[in-house]
């Protein structure tokens, strides 16, 4: 896991950094999403983590849920179109989880993608990942773990 200005980065995970979203393909072709190290740090502790309902169509760009913090309520960006197959059973109950676990427990929502193969091409990962990590988070000012 690569540490940009104090934030994980892992590397084996797919991003699109300005909406501080991460995805994950199963071995089932569907797609696990979350907010990232950033988003969490930025959002600090986290109240709630409202998700769409399963079934709800999600378009690349558009919202999948709210997630709310003291500090901030705002959306989880859908990284892809498709269609919510899951959603992750421990928000309602302990959307902290996101604050503590955001790449494993924390993730938000899974989804069948419809268009997958288009629309991860707009995606960053690896040291490609890292480096638009990099670059973003030094032209914000933003560093992880500070207040």
């Amino acid at each position: 896991m690569a540490d940009v200005r104090g934030c994980n980065i892992p590397e084996d995970l797919l991003y699109w950094p300005e909406k501080h979203v991460w995805c994950r393909v199963e071995d089932d072709s569907s797609v696990t999403v979350g907010v990232t190290d950033v988003a969490q740090n930025l959002a600090q502790g986290i109240l709630s983590a409202m998700p769409k309902a399963v079934g709800r169509p999600s378009k690349r760009g558009r919202s999948l849920g709210t997630i709310e913090s003291s500090k901030w309520v705002g959306p989880v960006t859908s990284p892809c179109t498709g269609e919510i197959l899951e959603t992750n059973p421990l928000l309602a109950t302990d959307p902290g989880v996101v604050n503590r676990d955001p790449y494993g427990e924390g993730w938000f929502v899974r989804i069948q993608p419809s268009n997958w193969a288009e629309e991860s091409a707009e995606l960053v990962t690896g040291d490609e990942g890292i480096a638009a990590y990099q670059a973003f988070l030094e032209s914000e000012g933003i560093s992880c773990g500070e207040s």
